[in-house]
């Protein structure tokens, strides 16, 4: 079995060494199994699991103080299921894949998701916080009411910062690879922490794994910090935070809101059915992305022969591939 998992794009992070070893441990479990559907699932559930990244437990809070989870799989027959918008849920990508399997949706929301869930024998009474993100809140000063006060709020918290008033996380032209890239972005990040905003974190979880014949990708994440309480963004939405059709596979990770907006998955994927590799289809979607957009993303990609490829505009993105 053929697999690529990542663990999101965004700004780099304290304990890089044990974030890479989760995802190793979730590339493992992948690569162990006898479907692409099952690898995938497999993967993204050790992500899930763990709260250093925002998927599951340890997932983003919105604006009411409830951790909400999203996700979408989706299969090269192009089967796919996707679930959003679910408190208590740390293994969203179970659901998506509970709604592919045994219904004759493509996505459920909500309460409704959740008792869905239930009946199918998921857990969904989980505490999704965890320390860190339950210190952060309460940090955080976040405001009381209804949703137009707390709308007030997200305005000014949403990856905003003073040189980025539509909060469309910091300019891509500013986090190159190379070592001004770096140096800037770390200045912005200062003077935002310093405003009293969060920096941008998009640590969505994904995978993609092909067995030769079968393509099969999934993405999960708990959101944005901040946003709106209901707020559901790219992670469970067909051709955003993912898609698959016989070419290949993609997951995509970063400023959701333009993620669906350009589709990137399925941007990655075209590039494949046009007879791209695995990393042409990465590098060339993210560079149409940085293209249209002043926002940060990452992805990767997996063809139906196995071969894989990833590519990102923001300061890190891990990953890892096995095969």
């Amino acid at each position: 079995m053929n697999v690529i998992v990542h663990g999101g794009a965004g700004s780099a992070h304290e304990e890089p060494e044990l974030r890479q070893e989760t995802l190793d441990e979730a590339a493992e479990n992948g690569a162990s199994t006898a479907t692409p559907t099952e690898a995938v699932r497999a993967a993204v559930r050790v992500l899930e699991s763990s709260p250093r990244f925002n998927a599951g437990v340890g997932g983003a809070i919105q604006s009411d103080g409830i951790v909400r989870t999203d996700a979408g799989i989706m299969t090269s027959d192009r089967s796919a299921g996707a679930a959003c918008s679910m408190p208590g849920v740390s293994h969203a990508v179970d659901v998506a894949h509970a709604v592919m399997e045994e219904t004759p949706h493509v996505m459920l929301s909500g309460v409704h998701a959740v008792d869905f869930a239930a009946d199918c024998g998921i857990d969904v009474e989980e505490d999704l916080r965890s320390p860190s993100t339950r210190e952060r809140w309460e940090e955080a000063d976040p405001p009381r009411g209804g949703p137009l006060d707390q709308l007030a709020w997200v305005r000014e918290r949403f990856g905003e910062t003073a040189d980025d008033p539509e909060g469309r996380d910091l300019d891509h032209d500013r986090v190159e690879r190379g070592s001004t890239g770096r140096e800037q972005r770390d200045h912005d990040i200062a003077e935002q922490s310093s405003a009293g905003n969060d920096p941008p974190d998009h640590d969505t979880v994904g995978a993609v794994a092909s067995d030769g014949e079968r393509v099969a990708a999934a993405t999960s994440t708990g959101g944005r910090w901040l946003a709106l309480a209901g707020r559901v963004g790219d992670v469970p939405q067909i051709g955003s935070g993912f898609y698959c059709a016989p070419a290949g596979g993609a997951s995509a990770t970063g400023a959701g809101e333009d993620i669906a907006r350009t589709t990137l998955s399925r941007c990655a994927v075209d590039h494949l059915e046009e007879g791209a590799s695995a990393q042409e289809a990465a590098d060339r979607a993210i560079e149409e992305f940085a293209e249209l957009t002043d926002s940060t993303a990452g992805i990767i990609v997996c063809d139906r022969e196995g071969e894989t490829g990833s590519a990102y505009n923001s300061e890190l993105m891990q990953t890892k591939a096995l095969g």
